[in-house]
């Protein structure tokens, strides 16, 4: 297959000769990558902003030609704040869509509002992250059992931008190293999976240089047509969790008949694209899984649980070809404190939004959150735009029916799977409504209910066995407190061993000592807390197993605070004294070793106190 420019690209590209210049921004540097890896298309490009005008700038605009932009599922731009940074604390800058006036149709234009202006001569940097569904089309259309399963996708290798770029260069990856074709421009290398093109300069705005991939992508195009969650609280202490979906795949259509016995026998040829199971991503804790059908419950499913996450895999029917469909329904339950909170005098539930299972599409997703019967005040937040409306639902003995929040999603990918809140009141002596209707009926039932259980069945208070079980539980929370506590100090060594960095980056000697200042004032606090704990701890006969172990621990941390101090002191000390970098390398080379010795032993010591 050769890959050349369609029409409608070349339409699209002299639309743009005319088109005139926004303002005295450039872009001085234009780092793309493009994912391909699975049928969610992650753009992720890094761009330096530098604004070469006189007047002051407050936002950036983002072009997406409207054939892709109809496709765009998600778009996020947060501030670069260089090599070594956390990403996880990058700044998200507010986006929205805007329609500058002189602009062709064929494009959408997102605007980036910047933390500050942007003076004469300055720069800003920003990550941009675009989240595209069906953007890879099957080619050919329709493959048999035995055929691997090749896909094309276009876009161009000049980033299309309204201002001109400096230097740019794009790397598109691939799943496989095996690719059909691609264009090849100036500049244009392959290495592997990855094709690299550029670097390109000094583009003019609103270059486009339409490029095309024809690739094999044998990871199954799992699309969730419809997908409704309900999330059904209880105030008794449950949160119950109802997922129905309606998938199908979403690759090369299946032509011809179906072999069972190549599929099973040779399951990496026979089918390669096919789905043949699926795994769910659970909160922890949760209970009572079910997985099932039209048909009824289906037995093969696995269920993996620990403290930390719960995972469901599950298995179709009939393995899922390109075009064939299923639908199913999951359920669980959920335990009440671990996503029901209280602020300000009104309860919520905070909830993850998307799909448990990783890299689906779905083209529509409706969230029901069934409030008991009672709320009222209610309100939703929802970290991106979602369409809402309110139902309401009757339930067994409901006399006004449980109010139901409806929020609606379409063209959402795993980046929506955050965290959203529903706020509402409800007065406790609502849940007596029910008991109440059913005293007429069933009083001596409920009679013999309260005496039941308000009996006192468990061991008596005054045992040994009971007192022991006392005493015990206030020597692991004892424990907890302590192991907070240090925790804590590892995260001032940590901040400590920051500032050094920022030292070496910076040169401001006056503010890397204030720093340690300020961490040794917190560190003597914690040390003070440290002491009744550990006084607890050694007047408790329960606690003489365990003694030992956090007596070494707390001697460790001590050990290992000492060491950061005199390190920080050293380099600090090469710095004022003008030291070369390699000289106090040198310094410092054994307090390093002793300092990497003794973290390690302080982690080994966590993990024994934290596996009582």
């Amino acid at each position: 297959m050769k890959i050349g420019v369609r029409l409608d690209v070349l339409v699209f590209t002299i639309a743009l000769l005319s088109v005139p210049v926004l303002s005295d921004l450039i872009l001085s540097k234009v780092d793309r990558r493009i994912d391909l890896t699975s049928q969610i298309v992650r753009i992720t490009s890094t761009l330096k902003v530098e604004n070469a005008g006189n007047d002051l700038v407050s936002e950036v605009l983002l072009t997406i030609p409207d054939n892709q932009a109809k496709n765009l599922a998600y778009l996020t731009a947060t501030s670069n704040e260089g090599k070594g940074k956390v990403k996880a604390s990058a700044v998200s800058l507010p986006v929205e869509v805007v329609h500058p006036k002189g602009m062709p149709p064929a494009l959408t234009f997102y605007s980036v509002s910047l933390p500050k202006g942007l003076g004469k001569g300055e720069t800003f940097t920003l990550d941009v992250l675009a989240v595209f569904t069906h953007a890879l089309q099957p080619f050919p259309e329709e493959i048999t059992q035995a055929n691997i399963q090749l896909v094309v996708f276009s876009d161009t290798a000049h980033y299309l931008s309204p201002y001109t770029v400096k230097v740019q260069s794009l790397i598109v990856k691939l799943p496989e190293a095996r690719i059909e074709s691609y264009t090849k421009i100036e500049n244009t290398k392959i290495h592997g999976s990855e094709i690299k093109y550029g670097p390109y300069e000094n583009l003019p705005p609103f270059s486009y240089s339409p490029i095309g991939v024809h690739f094999e992508a044998n990871q199954p195009f799992v699309v969730a047509q419809e997908l409704v969650r309900e999330i059904e609280i209880s105030h008794w202490g449950n949160v119950q969790v109802t997922e129905h979906y309606n998938l199908v795949h979403g690759g090369a259509r299946s032509k011809g008949e179906f072999s069972r016995l190549d599929y099973q026998s040779r399951r990496y040829v026979g089918g390669a694209s096919a789905v043949r199971s699926l795994v769910a991503k659970l909160p922890p804790r949760a209970h009572s899984v079910y997985y099932r059908d039209e048909i009824g419950n289906i037995s093969t499913s696995n269920l993996w649980s620990d403290s930390k996450k719960t995972e469901l895999e599950i298995e179709p029917r009939y393995p899922m070809f390109g075009g064939w469909r299923t639908a199913f329904t999951i359920g669980y339950g959920l335990p009440l404190q671990d996503f029901l909170f209280q602020a300000e005098g009104r309860r919520y539930l905070d909830f993850s939004f998307g799909c448990p299972m990783n890299e689906v599409v779905i083209d529509t997703l409706i969230v029901k959150v069934v409030l008991p019967e009672g709320s009222t005040d209610i309100s939703v937040s929802v970290p991106f735009p979602v369409k809402q409306w309110q139902e309401i639902k009757f339930s067994h003995l409901d006399v006004i029916g449980r109010p139901v929040i409806v929020l609606e999603k379409t063209n959402a990918v795993p980046e929506h799977n955050q965290h959203f809140q529903v706020y509402y009141k409800f007065s406790s002596l609502s849940m007596l409504r029910e008991p109440l209707m059913l005293i007429s009926g069933f009083f001596l039932l409920f009679v013999a209910g309260i005496i039941y259980m308000h009996a006192d069945l468990a061991i008596s208070k005054s045992s040994p066995s009971y007192l022991a079980k006392l005493q015990w539980d206030e020597v692991l929370a004892v424990i907890q407190q302590f192991q907070n506590n240090i925790n804590r100090c590892l995260t001032i060594h940590d901040k400590l061993e920051a500032s050094l960095r920022d030292l070496s980056r910076t040169g401001d000697v006056q503010a890397c000592k204030a720093a340690r200042k300020s961490f040794d004032v917190l560190l003597k606090d914690l040390s003070k807390d440290l002491k009744p704990l550990l006084a607890f701890l050694q007047s408790s006969p329960q606690a003489s197993q365990i003694l030992p172990k956090v007596e070494e621990l707390v001697a460790k941390e001590k050990d290992l605070q000492e060491k950061l101090m005199a390190k920080h002191s050293t380099v600090v000390d090469g710095y004022e004294k003008k030291s070369g970098g390699r000289e106090i390398e040198n310094r410092i080379a054994l307090q390093q070793q002793k300092i990497t010795a003794l973290r390690q032993e302080v982690d080994d010591l966590l993990d024994i106190i934290d596996e009582i």
